[in-house]
């Protein structure tokens, strides 16, 4: 079984038993790993109708087939279970080192069901695997726990909860390695629910290759086009991927005060040229990682620097809360990573919070501590978040995310949201196909499932226009199937800025010793979007829910280069579902659905 390592850890935490099943190569192969194999291995044993609290709900944590290996990024996992977000799948994923190290211990997945009556976490060990008491642990912030867990584990790599997740906090991440998250759609919640504060892994095992010198080739071409590429090869390693605060601004599609603007003439301050000039200690890669866009940043919380804040989380704590500040996000980040708050969704439900006070729905008297939340407050960040985090007085409110929050006051329409989750840092009024990525995605408000960005705004593989409707259900359809294979692989999406469907079957071919083509993995990526759709469809995740919040697609932009512009969605909705060859509702069709394998699914 070349690639995989053809064990699945299955914990039950309710009978603390731990289990070893032999992983299916077949299956393993017809949805590849990651994403497409942990959303199969989940649709299969959990009623899309579970309430994800409930202790029948599962959680699933998986790497890719190139996991571990030599290829470039070869080390992120994903968190497979249902969303207490949205009410959808929800495949989260993340880089740093623990994926590579699951695959190392000797695991190509961890199945985690039912729920412990006492706080607890799972140590393996080189195949071995334990669950340990962690009363102890429960209720500490990230860091702390991470330190006391490697002290007692030399050389293992730590996944886990914070306060947040404890307190089933629907936007709460997962952390590992202190600064590295599975952010979205709430799955460090369900870690809570079932009482899991961690999962520590630690091993020497490394999977076997089919064609060790025809790998070893692949990989060197790759890492060569990625070098020689503009955005992985300079722009990311430069300046992290805060080098898109300038760009994206300087297009009009910068998200500022909730998306009530376009631009920020103040995003300077924010951008990873003043990272880098000012804050930048050094980079922070992931396993195997020849990009290198982490950062390493100047920080008051310890003398030797923390982890530094993405593009999102950037624009999030700044342009969309109308502050502007470095240091401010850089303090928020850290204390979204000490949480276990995903930063995306922290930062937008204040910054809907913020919206809601400006309109007159949230007054002085509902915010203790008088720190008003209001756009260009910055000593109101930091302070909500942590009551957040911790779910204290209007910070419980808060905990529930954007959507929630807005509807409480019976105005959801003030939520930037799709299926509950927020949207990330481009305003698809002026980015037509990111906008019909986003109110497709299968995960809501999400731009890593299909990343238009790249061909809209930075011309790769082609530059389209970002205004023009023509042919942009053909690009998301495609981004997303490719999107879906790449989660599924265990590398990391900006490998695609480079890279092609082509190189990633040649570095499965030559990993798994298959013979598939480009068009191959891309049918796989389908049968994972497919299968995806399907069980949102059963779990009661309406297509009507297809849609941007109506500011996007009723408000034209106010000002800037996007000016007067709004996202024509009614247009191109019929075009993209014409295009997956769904019905006109948007339900996948019995002869697609035959076409990927699925109709007996």
């Amino acid at each position: 079984m070349f690639g995989y390592m053809g064990k699945i850890l299955r914990v039950n935490l309710t009978t603390s038993e731990v289990t070893t099943e032999a992983l299916d190569f077949e299956l393993a192969k017809k949805f590849i790993g990651g994403r497409g194999l942990g959303t199969k291995l989940y649709t299969d044993e959990v009623d899309p109708k579970v309430d994800p609290f409930a202790a029948e709900n599962k959680i699933i944590f998986i790497n890719g087939p190139l996991s571990g290996t030599a290829t470039p990024t070869g080390g992120r996992y994903m968190v497979v279970t249902k969303s207490p977000l949205t009410g959808c799948i929800a495949s989260s994923n993340s880089g740093g080192e623990w994926g590579a190290y699951l695959k190392y211990a000797g695991y190509d997945a961890i199945i985690v069901e039912g729920k412990a009556s006492l706080p607890v976490y799972l140590n393996i060990d080189e195949e071995k695997a334990e669950i340990l008491p962690a009363l102890d642990l429960w209720g500490k912030y990230t860091s702390e726990v991470s330190d006391q867990l490697i002290k007692k584990h030399p050389g293992a790599k730590v996944l886990l909860i914070g306060p947040a997740g404890e307190k089933l906090s629907q936007m709460a991440a997962i952390i590992n390695e202190k600064d590295r998250a599975a952010g979205r759609s709430g799955v460090g919640a369900v870690m809570g629910s079932k009482n899991l504060k961690a999962i520590t892994v630690k091993g020497n095992l490394k999977p076997e290759i089919a064609n060790p010198d025809g790998l070893k080739a692949v990989t060197k071409e790759c890492r060569t086009l990625l070098k020689e590429n503009g955005v992985t090869g300079g722009g990311l390693p430069t300046y992290g991927t805060a080098v898109l605060v300038n760009i994206i601004n300087e297009h009009g599609v910068y998200p500022t005060k909730n998306f009530q603007e376009g631009q920020d003439p103040d995003a300077e301050a924010v951008s990873g040229e003043t990272m880098t000039e000012k804050y930048l200690i050094k980079r922070n890669p992931c396993h195997h990682c020849p990009i290198g866009c982490g950062r390493w940043v100047k920080s008051e919380h310890s003398p030797d620097g923390i982890g530094g804040p993405e593009y999102e989380t950037l624009w999030v704590f700044a342009g969309d809360l109308g502050i502007d500040d470095m240091e401010v996000v850089i303090d928020a980040n850290y204390w979204c990573n000490e949480m276990g708050l995903d930063t995306i969704s922290a930062g937008a439900t204040l910054a809907a919070a913020m919206e809601l006070y400006q309109r007159g729905y949230i007054t002085d008297e509902m915010l203790d501590d008088d720190v008003i939340l209001k756009f260009g407050n910055a000593d109101s960040v930091v302070h909500w978040l942590k009551k957040m985090g911790n779910r204290e007085g209007f910070g419980d409110l808060l905990a529930r995310g954007s959507y929630r929050l807005a509807d409480f006051f019976g105005v959801p329409e003030y939520s930037m949201s799709v299926k509950k989750q927020d949207l990330p840092a481009y305003d698809p009024r002026g980015i037509q196909g990111m906008g019909l990525q986003y109110a497709t995605s299968n995960r809501g408000g999400c731009h890593v499932r299909g990343y238009l960005i790249s061909p809209e705004i930075l011309g790769l593989p082609e530059k389209l226009d970002r205004f023009d409707l023509a042919g942009k259900e053909v690009w998301t359809k495609i981004f997303q199937d490719l999107t879906a294979v790449i989660d599924s692989t265990g590398l990391c999406l900006f490998t695609s800025f480079a890279l092609g469907a082509q190189q990633y079957a040649e570095m499965l071919n030559e990993t798994l010793g298959t013979d598939w083509t480009a068009d191959d993995i891309l049918l796989a990526g389908e049968r994972i979007w497919n299968l995806e759709k399907l069980f949102n469809l059963e779990a009661g995740v309406s297509p009507a829910e297809d849609t941007l919040p109506p500011r996007l697609l009723v408000e034209a932009m106010p000002d800037g280069p996007t000016k007067g512009w709004v996202h024509k969605l009614d247009e191109l909705l019929p075009l993209y579902y014409k295009e997956r060859g769904w019905d006109e509702d948007g339900i996948p069709t019995e002869e697609r659905l035959e076409k990927l394998g699925l109709l007996s699914e």
